[in-house]
């Protein structure tokens, strides 16, 4: 089957998925800059949310740029990861509303490392339905990014009952390696 419907249905829930955390941002009651205030982890959890929603909503249209057709697996493994991002409002909001806390922080990094997993197995079940010789195999070869992700991730989450602000840096030098263009599908693409 085409992927026409596999996309648009992705961005839509990604679209609704942001929606929903800036719905969450509470007006202030106050005026001044000072009423603010209060609300500076809240906006900052947000931005860091935005950001990963969009570094996976920009790898996901690569990611179908080089495919042509999907099947069922394919189907259930973009649920799967539908899943776990729709829980990133969630946590982005305990985060912030409770200071950037251990205990939010390290489910806020569960979220995000069970999203890459996710979107790890997504990638394989594209990668076993087109071949090991595809434009997409080729193009991911081994995935260091999405590795080193993964493990960043999973000591950011423990780290969070140390010091929930390191936790968060870690959560941030992920960000950051995803921001800086990933060009391996394009290059594949291009001839």
């Amino acid at each position: 089957m085409g992927k026409g419907r596999l996309e648009a249905f992705s961005d839509g829930v990604i679209a609704i998925i942001i929606t929903i955390m800036v719905l969450e941002i509470k007006v202030p009651h106050g005026f001044d800059l000072a009423a603010l205030r209060p609300l500076i982890p809240v906006f900052l959890s947000y931005v860091l949310s935005f950001i990963f929603l969009g570094i996976y909503w920009n790898n996901h249209h690569h990611l179908l740029q080089a495919v042509r057709h999907v099947n069922g697996r394919i189907l259930w493994a973009n649920l799967h990861l539908l899943f776990w991002l729709s829980l990133i409002p969630f946590v982005t909001g305990w985060m912030g509303e409770n200071s950037f806390a251990a205990m939010p922080v390290a489910l806020y990094g569960t979220v995000l490392l069970l999203s890459a997993l996710a979107y790890f197995i997504l990638t394989r079940a594209l990668i076993s339905y087109h071949g090991s010789d595809s434009t997409l195999a080729i193009a991911v070869g081994r995935d260091f990014k999405g590795k080193i992700s993964v493990v960043l991730y999973a000591v950011a989450i423990p780290l969070a009952f140390v010091n929930s602000w390191l936790a968060c840096i870690l959560y941030v030098v992920v960000a950051v390696m995803w921001l800086i263009p990933d060009r391996r599908i394009e290059n594949t693409l291009t001839p």
